[in-house]
């Protein structure tokens, strides 16, 4: 199998609620999870290199759905809902947990999580219960370290360090990620391959 992905394609397909709303199960896919506004969605465009495939939002909360979309015609993304300090109502919030639980737990065709955390700041509360709920439930998880670019280069390790400490796992799992600079875009493709057991004879892209 090549360790590199070049991504073709990518198409949003449907949002759903419950798993009557899913897209059929006959291919592999990645969730991505992090709080709200800690930059998931210009994670996933960096990705597939596409500027506008996932709506960006300075307005916490803004999804509120899982959202599938197919790369290559070969696997899904899925973007979950953040979680966290997201402005939405109560009601709204309550529905989030057994939304995103049913997903994770009973989609069988999900090979993993991609965590999305800030760099500049440690795991929040929030972040350490989700990472350790997947722990728990056996469901594989990267943890990924987005908005790199805005901490000196010198105390990127230094909070590398720090997040692998408190994640409990070694620093170099934890992926360093900038979706300004493409900092960790091909570090975390390869890793996506490996889970989605899928193969490119196409030539790798520049990271």
């Amino acid at each position: 199998m090549n360790p590199n992905l070049t991504i073709k394609s990518a198409e949003y397909v449907t949002s759903a609620v419950k798993r009557g709303q899913y897209p059929p199960a006959d291919l592999p896919e990645v969730a991505f999870a992090g709080r709200s506004n800690v930059g998931k969605s210009s994670l996933i465009n960096c990705l597939v290199r596409r500027k506008k495939l996932v709506r960006t939002s300075r307005t916490p909360g803004r999804t509120q759905t899982l959202n599938f979309f197919v790369i290559n015609q070969a696997f899904y993304f899925v973007d979950l809902p953040g979680y966290g300090f997201a402005r939405v109502p109560e009601s709204v919030r309550l529905q989030w947990g057994p939304m995103v639980e049913t997903y994770l737990t009973e989609r069988k065709s999900l090979r993993g999580v991609v965590q999305i955390m800030d760099a500049r700041r440690p795991p929040t509360p929030d972040d350490l219960q989700l990472w350790n709920w997947l722990r728990v439930n056996r469901v594989p998880a990267i943890a990924v370290l987005t908005k790199a670019d805005k901490l000196p280069r010198g105390k990127r390790t230094t909070s590398q360090a720090h997040a692998a400490q408190s994640l409990a796992v070694p620093a170099e799992e934890i992926v360093l990620f900038s979706a300004e600079s493409g900092q960790g875009r091909q570090h975390l493709l390869e890793r996506l391959v490996k889970w989605l057991d899928i193969s490119d004879t196409s030539p790798a892209e520049n990271s």
